[in-house]
């Protein structure tokens, strides 16, 4: 596993305190502008085409019933086609340039569109929306390989959260304005054919603001045969199986919100007994859920890509929609009523927070993984590898359709759809976690460094974002290694006392993260030779090691001799021509807390000595050269970090 950093010329995360902040900087604002303009089009136009051919007008070779669905397959269509080719174009050329590209592409089809919707000529506008589906289909690599070039690695989750947010915001809008506009009596074609030509060419005005991106593999060349290059962009994301299996983790929630927007018409119908004006409510409050969650991720991470919180949007995602199946199970049969009556209900309130809070949580759930697939992919295969999470979002997303219409037409009800999709959320999420360990461990270190401690890191910025380091911290407690993992955006390799992995489910957590045990040399070297030669391996593979030099956990809170073990593995790092730096760190007031030895029989005899929420936390200091890590001199260097 490599992974990577932004562009160094990304803007330092501490210049601005929050992801509002972006909206007001050029790296950012004309590209989410952009972004938006062009969802808002994307579904002004389908929702807008889907009420004419449902209820303006009669095309026999069209029948209401088949309309939504057609023009659904026409613009996911081009996803599984050329996914792959505009993966390869996006690392072949500027993003810049192919952001203004499909812009000037989305200008071309809304001329036809108009003209389409102004003579009432089906066939046209079911062509545009194979176009439209063109059109997103170049724009979503671009959408996802810009950011990581322009945002530090603090700012990714919370500019992966702002375009979330953005994007479901921009769908509600143009759904909404879609259905209004081309209802307006006399005018409504005209005014949807005008509408659509000015967002176009609003969005491409703004686009001519964003700032050049540079290519990032201009040297690719192109495999225009889109059958052989998506199972090779397939075979390219399964390279990185953490990366794949995220991809795997996105594509499942467009799986799990499919299965909702679909069903949200019937479910508002059969089962709310509410009006078209109830099937709106629900849009809009699974948005605001989708675009609150997105927003919420760069609060709870604390400006990291921090995928801990993918397992707790897992969990609330399948809480509530289990919830929403007994929320909606026992509701009372009546006349179809309209917005207010059913707001006035006590019961529908429940079945509208279960709604709000699943979308929550997954939004919780996606920006995290996008964020992380940003950071780990190889920048000059990044695109491909959106693009390939673009053709298993289509294939997820067709099989949500074809498996809820099975359920259905096995005599299932909506909620009991519900039920099952969350049941199944469930299953899939933990399987995912137990394929890739990584998104549970960091939860446990998210929960721990939140809710049983205080946790303040201070120096991060000098945690180093990509390639090999060695990461010497002191020894206080039994979860100083959940710490460090808390603190450290990418995943870290820790040299551990074999004594630990005997701890009852600390054991079982450090074995779950491939900690490395290490014996003395004279009671076990079979695991003491093993130990190093792990060590050196994870150096070799550019990741970060950490080991605690002093041997293992303090016994009176001082600070003990760092021994020679640090300096064994720069040597042998040094053997495989590798010059790893060194970065001391010191945890604080850990001693006297929960998992501290502080009294006579060990951790936990009285935890809640301190109370609860105990202040800790980790000091990072600037990276030392190998030559400057002899023990005795790297001990000095986090004894200062105690002292600040």
């Amino acid at each position: 596993m490599h992974p990577q950093t932004p562009s160094t010329s990304a803007v330092p995360a501490q210049a601005d305190p929050s992801q509002f902040a972006l909206l007001r900087q050029r790296r950012f604002a004309p590209f989410f502008w952009t972004q938006f303009s062009g969802a808002a089009n994307d579904n002004l136009f389908k929702f807008a085409f889907t009420v004419m051919v449902t209820y303006q007008l009669s095309v026999s070779w069209l029948p209401p019933a088949m309309a939504g669905l057609v023009i659904g397959a026409l613009f996911i269509l081009p996803f599984l086609l050329f996914s792959a080719t505009s993966g390869q174009l996006t690392d072949k050329y500027d993003k810049t340039r192919m952001i203004r590209f499909v812009k000037n592409l989305e200008i071309a089809i809304m001329l036809v569109a108009a003209g389409g919707f102004m003579a009432g000529n089906v066939p046209v506008l079911l062509l545009c929306t194979f176009l439209m589906g063109v059109h997103s289909t170049l724009f979503g690599p671009v959408k996802f390989a810009y950011l990581p070039q322009v945002l530090s690695e603090r700012e990714l989750t919370g500019g992966n959260g702002m375009v979330e947010m953005g994007t479901f915001v921009a769908i509600l809008l143009g759904n909404v304005a879609g259905g209004l506009l081309v209802a307006l009596p006399g005018i409504g074609h005209t005014t949807v054919a005008v509408v659509c030509v000015v967002l176009a060419l609003l969005g491409r005005a703004v686009a001519q603001f964003i700032p050049t991106v540079p290519a990032t593999d201009p040297g690719l060349k192109i495999n225009w045969n889109p059958f052989t290059e998506t199972w090779r962009n397939l075979r390219l994301a399964h390279e990185n199986i953490v990366v794949f299996r995220s991809l795997l983790g996105i594509s499942w929630m467009w799986f799990f919100g499919a299965v909702f927007l679909s069903q949200f018409p019937s479910f508002a119908k059969e089962v709310l007994h509410g009006n078209e004006q109830v099937a709106s409510l629900l849009l809009v409050v699974f948005s605001i859920g989708i675009g609150t969650g997105s927003l919420l991720c760069e609060v709870l991470s604390r400006r990291h890509v921090e995928i801990g919180l993918v397992p707790l949007g897992a969990i609330g995602m399948s809480v509530f929609a289990i919830d929403l199946y007994f929320a909606s199970r026992s509701l009372a049969a009546s006349e179809v009523m309209p917005l207010a009556a059913f707001l006035a209900q006590p019961a529908h309130w429940r079945v509208m927070a279960d709604l709000a809070l699943l979308s929550l949580f997954a939004g919780l759930y996606s920006v995290p993984m996008y964020a992380l697939i940003q950071m780990r992919s190889r920048p000059t295969h990044r695109a491909r590898t959106i693009a390939a999470n673009n053709i298993l979002n289509a294939l997820f997303m067709i099989a949500s359709a074809v498996i809820a219409g099975a359920l259905l037409g096995a005599g299932f009800t909506v909620p009991q759809v519900f039920l099952f999709t969350g049941l199944a959320n469930a299953v899939v999420a933990f399987y995912i976690f137990l394929l890739v360990p990584e998104y549970l461990l960091r939860f446990v270190a998210w929960v721990l460094s939140r809710f049983v401690y205080r946790f303040r890191v201070r120096g991060d910025e000098h945690l180093p974002t990509t390639g090999a380091a060695i990461l010497a911290c002191n020894h206080v407690s039994f979860v100083d290694a959940v710490l460090l993992m808390a603190a450290s955006p990418r995943p870290i390799c820790f040299v551990m006392d074999h004594r630990i992995f005997r701890v009852p489910v600390l054991g079982w957590l450090f074995r779950l993260a491939k900690a490395i045990p290490i014996a003395p040399q004279k009671e076990d070297p079979r695991v003491y030779e093993a130990a190093f030669e792990r060590a050196a391996q994870v150096l070799r593979e550019g990741d970060l090691l950490a080991i605690f030099p002093e041997g293992g956990i303090t016994h009176d809170g001082q600070l003990q001799p760092f021994k020679g073990g640090i300096a064994k593995i720069l040597e042998r790092a040094r053997a495989d021509g590798l010059e790893v730096p060194v970065v001391p760190m010191a945890l604080t007031n850990l001693w006297g807390s929960y998992f501290s030895r502080i009294e006579q029989g060990g951790a936990m005899v009285r935890p809640f000595r301190r109370g609860l929420f105990n202040r800790v936390g980790l000091n990072v200091g600037a990276a030392v050269a190998p030559a400057q890590a002899q023990p005795e001199l790297l001990r000095e260097h986090v004894a200062r970090l105690l002292a600040a």
